[in-house]
Formats: C-alpha cells, structure tokens, sequence
C-alpha cells in the first residue's frame, strides 16, 4: 500500500481524488463537492496547492479547459487509499452511531 498523497493532508487529497473518480472537473466544481462533504468551502489557498500537487505526483491531470481527472496512477492511489480508509474505520457503523 503505498499511500504517497493521501497520508500529508489528513484526506483532503483523498477526497479529491474520490471526487474526480466519479466526474472529471474544474476546480471550483470540486470546492463545491469538498463544500458538500465538508459542510464548509475550502478556500482556494488550501484547494489549488492540493491539485497541484496531484498533477506533479502524476495522479490526476488538466486539459486544456483546466477541467481534472484522474490518471491510471491516480486510479491506484485511489484504490490504495480506500483499502487504508477501511482498514482504519472498519468501524464506521458503530462511529456513526455515537451519541451527540
């Protein structure tokens, strides 16, 4: 498992990549799913260095529209970083059922 984005940033970087799975996006698109997922907006200072370190690791890329998607590594990563997320919160079930 080799996890080389997904452990620097908690799992900002994660959900990006999880986002960009599911639709190939533009920047502020993928803000506003972080928005839904997180309750509040990332600010650009925190989402554009994360993309960007994406692209420089090879996981996802920008066409020319500066729309994101992921790549074959990025595919991977991804596939490793779920294996790690479950691994970690095999218990979601009864975290989520914490009383509040």
């Amino acid at each position: 498992m080799s996890m080389k984005c997904c452990e620097m940033k908690g799992f900002l970087t994660y959900l990006i990549l999880w986002i960009l799975n599911k639709n190939n996006l533009n920047g502020a698109q993928i803000s506003r799913e972080l928005e839904k997922r997180r309750g509040n907006k990332p600010s650009p200072g925190t989402i554009y260095p994360a993309l960007k370190e994406l692209k420089n690791k090879g996981l996802i890329k920008m066409d020319d529209d500066k729309i994101y998607s992921l790549t074959d590594e990025g595919q991977e990563e991804l596939k490793s970083g779920c294996e790690f997320f479950c691994k970690i919160f095999y218990d979601m079930e009864e975290m989520s059922n914490f009383p509040r």
